[in-house]
C-alpha cells in the first residue's frame, strides 16, 4: 500500500484505539487528511462482520472518510449492502 501512495503523497498506518475495541489494518490519509480504510482478510468471501471496525471508523470520520475496503482472496470486487468495497488482492496488480 505504501508504493501505491507515495506518489499521491498519502500516508499508511494502522490503527487501534487504546483500549483494543477497534483496529483498521490499513488507513491511508492524503495530504487533505481523507483517509481510506482498509481491512485484509485472507478468505474469498467478505462477510458483515468483517466490516464491523471499517463502519465504526466511518461513523467516527464522517465525510473525512473516502471509502470502506476490503481486500481478500476473492475472484471479483464488488460491494456489500453496507458500501464497503471488496477488493481482490488481485486486482491491485499492475
Amino acid at each position: 500500500m505504501r508504493v501505491f501512495a507515495q506518489p499521491l503523497r498519502a500516508r499508511v498506518f494502522h490503527l487501534r484505539t487504546q483500549n483494543g475495541d477497534h483496529e483498521v489494518d490499513l488507513i491511508v490519509e492524503r495530504a487533505d487528511h481523507r483517509v481510506l480504510a482498509i481491512e485484509v482478510k485472507l478468505a474469498t468471501a467478505a462477510k458483515p462482520a468483517d466490516a464491523k471496525h471499517l463502519n465504526w471508523l466511518a461513523a467516527q470520520l464522517g465525510d473525512t472518510l473516502i471509502d470502506r475496503v476490503i481486500i481478500n482472496t476473492g475472484p471479483f470486487a464488488y460491494r456489500m449492502k453496507d458500501g464497503t468495497a471488496v477488493v481482490p488482492l488481485g486486482l491491485l496488480g499492475p
